[in-house]
Formats: structure tokens, sequence, C-alpha cells
């Protein structure tokens, strides 16, 4: 029996700038986004935050240890920062200097920040720079989603079976990375949408509004041409007649992804 087709467009780094987030929540309004993550170690404009809850957004948490500085005291995560105790910008790096403690106290701590702001829990886990997928993360961020009861990302197969051997939720399939070039021009939106397999996707996005606090980032500019791809009229004709299911993590259900 055919299963259908679910897709989840998730637009990482709510948070991260002002330019970023406003991109986010228009990437949703005029397009086909249905899903966020939200960095919780950076101030957010509390209008931004309003809007998100506002907005029909899926929002969860993009659990990060190698942007910034981390939300508890520096002193006791150490092992997770460098001398001027900000993050390891190499996630690798990071995840092999960090004490598996350390890193418990620092994720948990986030999301304890990440309900404060947005009064409850987060629809699903993900990460910066997909830390998440390098041990001991890994092994942390799949005991919070068990805790939490929530759905987690799986960029490839071996991430996709160590959370299904958990029994926890996650996407049949994944498409999305960032680069040197933008990745979700509006061509390989339609490509990718015409293509769409059987069961739940999630697309990884990056839109944005470039601004002065992204100088720094090498994924800058390359946001702007990612919301213009997300919110071309021709995605949504295509979805609607191909009769895609656009969700979020919290509204799929377990009998779509076959767990």
């Amino acid at each position: 029996m055919k299963r259908g087709r679910t897709l989840i467009v998730n637009a990482d780094d709510f948070g991260l700038t002002r330019g970023v987030s406003r991109g986010i929540l228009e990437a949703h309004q005029r397009g086909i986004v249905t899903s966020t993550t939200v960095i919780v170690n950076r101030p957010i404009d509390p209008a931004l935050v309003e809007a998100l809850l506002a907005s029909g957004l899926g929002a969860g948490l993009h659990l990060n240890l190698t942007l910034g500085a981390p939300v508890t005291n520096p002193t006791r995560v150490p092992s997770l920062v460098d001398a001027d105790g900000t993050f390891i910008r190499d996630a690798r790096e990071a995840a092999a200097r960090a004490k598996k403690d350390e890193a418990r106290i620092e994720l948990g701590n986030q999301i304890d920040r990440f309900r404060s702001l947005m009064g409850r829990f987060p629809t699903h886990l993900d990460s910066h720079h997909h830390v998440g997928r390098h041990e001991p993360i890994l092994e942390l961020v799949l005991d919070f989603a068990r805790a939490l009861k929530v759905p987690v990302r799986s960029q490839d197969d071996r991430i996709r079976a160590a959370v299904r051997h958990l029994k926890l939720r996650t996407p049949d399939h994944f498409v999305g990375e960032s680069g040197p070039e933008p990745y979700w021009t509006a061509a390989r939106v339609l490509e990718h949408l015409k293509a769409l397999p059987d069961g739940v996707t999630e697309f990884m996005t990056h839109p944005g509004h470039y601004d002065e606090d992204l100088a720094y980032s090498r994924y800058g500019t390359q946001r702007d041409i990612e919301l213009v791809g997300l919110t071309d009229p021709r995605a949504r004709e295509l979805i609607q007649r191909e009769g895609i299911r656009l969700a979020h993590f919290a509204d799929y259900g377990r009998q779509e992804t076959g767990r």
C-alpha cells in the first residue's frame, strides 16, 4: 500500500540574528517552511519570539555547542569552551573534547532556556553544525529526546538506525546542506519536490535576510537566495498538485514513519 508523502521543511537557526529570524518567519508566511529550530544561547528580540509563537510554525531546539558562549557558566563546562569561554567552532573537535557530564549540563540548560523562552518543550531536537552526529553528544541528544518524547533529526542511515533502535520518531529521508553555494535555489526546491519519495522527508533549510550581524558567517548572503527559492509560488503549486502533505515534527504520526 502506498504510504503517501509528507514533507517537513525545517529552517535552522531562528534567533541567530534578527535578519535570519525575520527571514524564517517570511519563509513560512509566504512559502513552504513548516518548522524551525531555535538557538537559545544568543539574545532574541521578544517581538520575534511573540511572532514565532503566533506563526503556527513548529519550533524545535537547535542544540548548540559550536557557536557563541554556553548558557551555563563556562567555569562549570570547561571542556566545551576555549580560553575565551566560547564554544569551539569545529563540530568534530567540540565533540571530541567534550566531557559527557559537562555536555549533559549544557544541553539540559539549553532545553530549560527554550522552555522559559517559548513556554513549552520543543517539537524536536537537532543540532548546530550537526554536532549531535558525534559521540558522546549523539548519546546525550537521544537521551534527552527519549526523556522529552520528541522526534530527532536523522542526517543519514546510521543516525536513523540509532534513533529508531530507541523507538524514537525520525523522518524516513533527509535532504539539505550549506556550503559555499546556496543550497535551496528555486530550481533545486522544484527538483527535490518532483522526486520526493514516499514516507516522511525533512528538508533542512537556512533562509534569512543577510545583515551585519551575519557578516562573520560563511553562509550569509546564501540565505537570501534560499528565501527566494522557498517562497517561489511554483513550489506551493507543485505541492498541492502532487498531493504532498506539509507538516512539522509535532503533527506527523507514528504510522507515517513506520515506527
